[in-house]
């Protein structure tokens, strides 16, 4: 069938989890990280690059796996945890300023070396939400649509996959595999009669904060939405239930698939270049924040892993369900994943506008 249009939507979204479910199976089997989040991303990746008539993925299915994860970040956010994170805003404005300018500078030498444009190069280096950015994109003059995509992808996707790699390795004092894995899934997660009755209230308000805050243009609605609501019920009194094991890998399966099937290498002129340069500077910015981390290590008294998976610049869903697995301190991963969200969504834009806007002025008089 050459005609996407020929396969039907019903095969499509079978071919998809078909593959997405084969994918996390192997590296169940294999006993590699994550298997739920990088095998279906990984495998959708490959499969819908070869034969992309025989894909699709709703994007209901991807935003409820964002409001489950939001939910679960939610109830990380207990008073105490809020309250410390409070007293740790100087680490993440100096953090988040400090990797927000390793970005600007790497994007100055891509920039230089491959002569695109540095708009192009600076929108698709900032690690702040792909939408988000992609939007940016969208409204900025002389920006390179596709290739800020990309880059972007590609960066997100090297970190999901480095990360973890890099957090199981000897390094990290981690242990790798299902085996390092699934004491920690029978410690956070509850069985399914332990969801009731509080599980429908949850469900509820996560549900239509996730809808309300993306008509409202609200950053990553669909996993701020819950979490935050999830944090303000549970501080008020109102117990959250643990999600059974089986719903959290689920989750991540929805949101691997729909990961992996953004990257389109074929909507690319110079495919080579443009990809090699995207994992050039994603291995750059991941070694950045590696030496980022030890310091924040360091200077505040947490682990290397909680270090780390609060400053890779990945989504802030991906990071935060790596810290649920690896048992690192999902307060502090969410807080400056969340404050760097924030920062990004409303600090960014308005800052790019005002440096591209007076570049043009400058380029005009001179002219």
């Amino acid at each position: 069938m050459k005609d996407s249009n020929v396969v039907p939507v019903p095969v499509k979204f079978g071919v998809t989890l078909a593959t997405a479910l084969a994918g996390g199976g192997l590296f169940m089997l294999l006993g590699l990280p994550i298997p739920w989040l990088l095998g279906p991303m990984i495998a959708t990746l490959i499969g819908a690059n070869l034969r992309k008539q025989y894909y699709a993925w709703p994007g209901p299915l991807r935003n409820s796996g964002m409001i489950i994860v939001g939910y679960t970040i939610g109830l990380s956010l207990t008073a105490p945890a809020l309250k410390e994170m409070a007293g740790q805003l100087p680490s993440m404005l100096l953090m988040t300023g400090l990797l927000l300018l390793f970005c600007a500078g790497i994007a100055a030498i891509v920039s230089k070396i491959s002569g695109m444009n540095y708009k192009t190069v600076l929108l698709g280096s900032i690690p702040g939400g792909l939408t988000q950015m992609v939007m940016l994109a969208e409204e900025t003059e002389d920006v390179n649509l596709t290739v800020v995509t990309v880059i972007q992808v590609v960066r997100l996707m090297m970190i999901i996959i480095c990360v973890p790699l890099l957090i199981f390795s000897p390094a990290f004092g981690q242990t790798s595999g299902a085996a390092g894995v699934a004491p920690l899934i029978t410690e956070v997660s509850s069985s399914w009669s332990g969801l009731y009755p509080n599980f429908f209230i949850y469900a509820a308000a996560c549900t239509f904060c996730a809808i309300a805050g993306q008509k409202v243009k609200f950053p990553t609605a669909y996993l701020l939405g819950p979490a935050l609501i999830t944090s303000v019920l549970q501080i008020s009194g109102l117990s959250g239930p643990a999600l059974p094991g089986l719903l959290l890998n689920a989750a991540q399966l929805m949101i691997g698939i729909f990961v992996g099937m953004l990257l389109n290498p074929r909507k690319l002129n110079n495919k080579l270049v443009t990809l090699s340069l995207a994992v050039g500077s994603g291995v750059v910015l991941i070694g950045g924040a590696y030496l980022m981390s030890l310091l924040f290590a360091y200077f505040d008294a947490v682990s290397l892993s909680t270090a780390l998976l609060s400053l890779a610049p990945g989504g802030m869903d991906q990071m935060s369900l790596i810290a649920h697995e690896v048992g690192a301190d999902l307060p502090t991963v969410a807080g400056f994943q969340l404050f760097r969200t924030f920062f990004i969504f409303f600090a960014v834009p308005p800052l790019f506008k005002l440096i591209f806007r007076e570049k043009k002025r400058e380029a005009s008089a001179s002219g």
